[in-house]
């Protein structure tokens, strides 16, 4: 049960927490500095803002409810954000760095034409937005069930977290809260495991409590699904502007691949803890529902004063996912359709307040779908967030990568509008047993090969491309 110890020690946090977000403000003279920190972040602040939104619910409350019913299985989540890093560090980190722009839309502009860039910007954003309203929706589970405020007050409050962690310090304000979030999970994470381990009674009292099948076998709903499940997490962390968006701010080329290397490192040990405890949770009270596994262990095991902190930690993750999301839809909106399209012209200081007010837009069109009960429809294009995002983006990415002269603009502008598409379209009318990012994936890479024999010239020729 929530005592007022575990009331005032969350509320402290989530100030303290709130109060880094504004003091990073000092250092935002400009449009650079809140969009990319002014490519000046080191490794450190880097892996900060990777983990600032990769570790969302999922990673924590997730992954214990998961684990309360599967097993160690649940630890494919955390592990795929991890391989996820590993490939951003080993492949992406350096030629994007070098490109020295900051939106996935700006660098796909240089290679598919200005078109391209506008199509993948309105796609990642709308598929980003879906997500954001799920950590809103998320972090109001979490307030209305642990704390017992209405659901209209909850939403008022996640929205002013998010606001206040990204409004005034941008880029620098969500790698700051990175660090302290990681620092508070790893706080109260590592305090759990203790707990958990003495409470089982040793490694050997924890194997002892269930079977290996399916409980300890990371492969218990088949080898194929959890390979998928990681690929998955790459194509999804590949083709999210917020993520990459770190990579733009580093330092330099090392400061970028070092800081997602970082960020491999320091994401697999919250998922492991996560496992742990929603597995002792299923054999101390069999019968509670899942998804309060983590915070119900939080609120009986842990010394209030620390709990409150826990709670706190948990709600910064949801939140700041949220607040990373925003940031990248604000920095696209700004870079790629204000700038481009409707003020080329702009000074800095008008696109600093482009970028700002479009935050602001963002939290009150989010909170506008909660309070219009759209629950549901949320739930049921849930898939848009993932399938948009990977099949626009990732095979395109790649393509201009590593692809650049092989591949004519025609075939990347096709690709990127056509895949989204036909993931939507096979989710609506094709079989489910088949994902539709697959779908659109393989549409993608198809659109991609084919059009590209076509010779760039003859399309210039045409004026198809821009």
């Amino acid at each position: 049960m929530i005592t007022p110890i575990h009331c005032f020690s969350t509320l402290i946090t989530l100030l303290i927490v709130s109060y880094l977000g504004f003091v990073s403000s000092k250092n935002v003279k400009s449009s650079k500095d809140f969009a990319v920190g002014n490519r000046q972040l080191s490794k450190e602040k880097v892996a900060g803002s990777l983990i600032a939104t990769i570790v969302g619910g999922a990673s924590t409350i997730g992954t214990s409810e998961l684990a309360f019913q599967q097993g160690v299985n649940a630890m494919w989540f955390t592990l795929g954000s991890s391989i996820a890093c590993i490939f951003l560090g080993a492949l992406l980190a350096g030629p994007l760095r070098r490109a020295e722009v900051d939106t996935i839309p700006q660098f796909l502009s240089r290679s598919y034409g200005v078109y391209a860039g506008f199509a993948a910007s309105i796609f990642t954003s709308i598929a980003i937005f879906i997500h954001i309203t799920g950590q809103v929706l998320s972090s109001t589970a979490i307030l209305t069930s642990m704390f017992h405020v209405t659901v209209n007050i909850a939403v008022v409050i996640t929205m002013v977290l998010i606001i206040s962690y990204i409004f005034f310090g941008g880029f620098l304000g969500t790698s700051i809260i990175g660090i302290a979030k990681t620092l508070l999970l790893y706080l109260t994470l590592a305090i759990s495991g203790v707990i958990t381990y003495k409470c089982f009674h040793g490694i050997q009292g924890f194997t002892a409590a269930f079977p290996r099948e399916p409980w300890f076998d990371l492969f218990s709903g088949g080898i194929s699904e959890g390979l998928a499940m990681g690929f998955s997490l790459v194509v999804g962390v590949a083709s999210t502007q917020t993520y990459l968006q770190a990579l733009f701010a580093g330092k330099d080329e090392r400061e970028s691949r070092n800081g997602a290397f970082l960020s491999a490192l320091l994401i697999p040990p919250i998922g492991l803890i996560s496992t742990f405890i929603g597995m002792y949770m299923k054999t101390s009270n069999p019968s509670l529902t899942p998804s309060q596994a983590l915070p119900t262990f939080i609120l009986t095991y842990l010394n209030p004063w620390i709990g409150g902190i826990a709670i706190a930690a948990l709600i910064v993750s949801v939140i700041g996912t949220g607040a990373g999301l925003t940031l990248g839809i604000s920095t696209m909106i700004n870079r790629d359709i204000y700038l481009r399209f409707i003020n080329p012209k702009a000074d800095d200081k008008k696109q600093l307040m482009v970028l700002r007010l479009s935050v602001f837009a963002l939290c009150a069109v989010a909170m506008l779908m909660v309070f219009t009960n759209l629950n549901t429809l949320i739930l049921k294009w849930s898939f848009l967030s993932m399938a948009l995002r990977g099949t626009t983006i990732f095979f395109p990415l790649i393509a201009a990568i590593y692809y650049k002269d092989k591949i004519n603009k025609m075939a990347g502008l096709v690709s990127i509008i056509a895949a989204p598409v036909a993931a939507i379209i096979w989710e609506l009318f094709g079989v489910k047993t088949i994902d539709p990012l697959y779908i659109g994936l393989a549409t993608s890479i198809i659109f991609l090969l084919l059009l590209s024999i076509i010779p760039q010239e003859a399309a210039v020729k045409k004026g198809e491309v821009r």
